[in-house]
């Protein structure tokens, strides 16, 4: 976790400080067991605590699942989205976007992504947990789309391009990157979802940004 993070919880009121301490274990279970799997008897044993301790921070087993995933979200933010904000409007914050996106999926192989494992779970579920993933992972996307549609203003990608198609084609890339990796465990799955990005913007890049940077697109 960050440590900037760790410091600002550390100012929080006791209650609140265990509240966090859950959530992280809850978290750390849910990546290896699934959210649907999460119960509040697994989380107050992996943190020495009783059930109604749990219990009484979060009064049922639907609000731990929906704390967890805010909190996945929270940090996907704080590590993939917020530090992609220093580089410049345009395709170089859309490749820094993806970049990061590619890094924490490539880590997430090992430890499990609450957003796709999230989705196979609850996916024909209705319910405040699923309502909580749909809304951070619409937030995510957006905030993707607003990245190709910065690129399309500063006349790197073509101002005829689909924004929404273009995102669907990069979120593709990381499912495929997911499936690839964990599950088929193929060596060679970053590099394809890298070359699959750069020919993603090889078809939707405008030439000028082809004759100015070939090498890059």
């Amino acid at each position: 976790m960050n440590p900037e993070v760790v410091a600002l919880r550390r100012l929080l009121p006791k209650g609140q400080q265990t509240k966090a301490a859950i959530v992280d274990v809850a978290l750390g279970l849910a990546t290896q067991i699934g959210l649907e799997s999460l119960s509040i008897g697994a989380v107050a044993e992996m943190a020495g605590m009783s059930k109604s301790g749990v219990f009484a921070h979060f009064g049922s087993r639907e609000e731990l699942q929906i704390s967890v995933v805010r909190e996945y979200h929270a940090r996907f933010q704080a590590e993939v989205f917020t530090p992609s904000l220093s580089a410049p409007r345009g395709l170089p914050r859309l490749q820094a976007l993806f970049d990061r996106w590619v890094q924490r999926t490539s880590v997430e192989v090992h430890s499990g992504c609450i957003y796709i494992s999230g989705a196979v779970e609850f996916d024909d579920r209705p319910g405040a947990v699923r309502d909580t993933l749909i809304e951070s992972m619409d937030t995510w996307l957006a905030a993707v789309q607003r990245a190709v549609m910065q690129a399309q203003e500063a006349g790197h990608l073509r101002a005829d391009a689909d924004p929404q198609q273009v995102v669907f084609e990069i979120h593709a890339l990381i499912l495929a990157l997911h499936f690839d990796a964990r599950f088929l465990k193929s060596p060679q799955s970053l590099g394809r979802a890298q070359t699959g990005f750069q020919h993603l913007l090889e078809r939707y890049a405008t030439e000028a940004t082809v004759a100015a940077a070939p090498q890059s697109v």
